[in-house]
């Protein structure tokens, strides 16, 4: 079955979200006025551990996170790979990460950003394939985050959210509707240094 990159069902994409941890941002940038370092701050705040990659950044530090010139410098395993570089940019990248021990679960294109020969590439290695979306909208929209910005979600309840018990309001992505607490990412980050 053909994977259709053109619709994505919130199934597909909350998914994703709820059982990643470990992500690598190629293309991030430390310049705080650019959407990559937005989503990349986004993402660390909601307990992804965010593993920064920019060759020209390689040995410096973001948001407390070292970074790596490459993906393959990266001494620890990586769920997903978020890809800020342009679309003609994207093969090379999928073709290193196709080399990581172990392999990535996800490689995630992000907005403006597709190349079907990277997707069927990675596809064909059995790894799941975002394109032309941004994980930080994805889950600002599922948890209906987005929303306290005025923005439509798409996602419509009338269940009332819970309140958290302390800290940061958090919402989830274990249900389709509205609901409070941490996130199930937030919890496996929190709990992975424990272990």
């Amino acid at each position: 079955m053909t994977m259709d990159h053109d619709n994505y069902a919130d199934s597909y994409i909350r998914s994703i979200l709820n059982t990643v941890k470990t992500i690598a941002m190629v293309g991030v940038s430390p310049n705080t006025s650019r959407p990559s370092y937005f989503a990349f701050k986004y993402l660390l705040e909601r307990g992804f551990h965010m593993i920064p990659v920019n060759p020209g950044q390689a040995g410096k530090d973001l948001l407390g996170q070292k970074v790596y010139a490459r993906l393959s410098d990266i001494p620890e395993p990586v769920d997903m790979i978020d890809i800020f570089r342009a679309s003609q940019h994207v093969l090379p990248i999928v073709q290193e990460a196709l080399t990581m021990k172990p392999r990535p679960g996800v490689i995630w294109m992000q907005l403006g950003v597709r190349n079907d020969e990277a997707a069927k590439l990675a596809e064909e290695a059995e790894i799941k394939v975002v394109m032309n979306r941004c994980p930080k909208i994805e889950y600002g929209r599922l948890t209906s985050e987005i929303s306290w910005l005025g923005v439509n979600s798409r996602i419509i309840s009338s269940k009332r959210g819970k309140i958290a018990s302390g800290g940061i309001q958090r919402l989830s992505l274990n249900r389709p509707t509205m609901a409070g607490g941490a996130t199930t990412a937030a919890v496996r980050a929190q709990t992975a240094g424990k272990e």
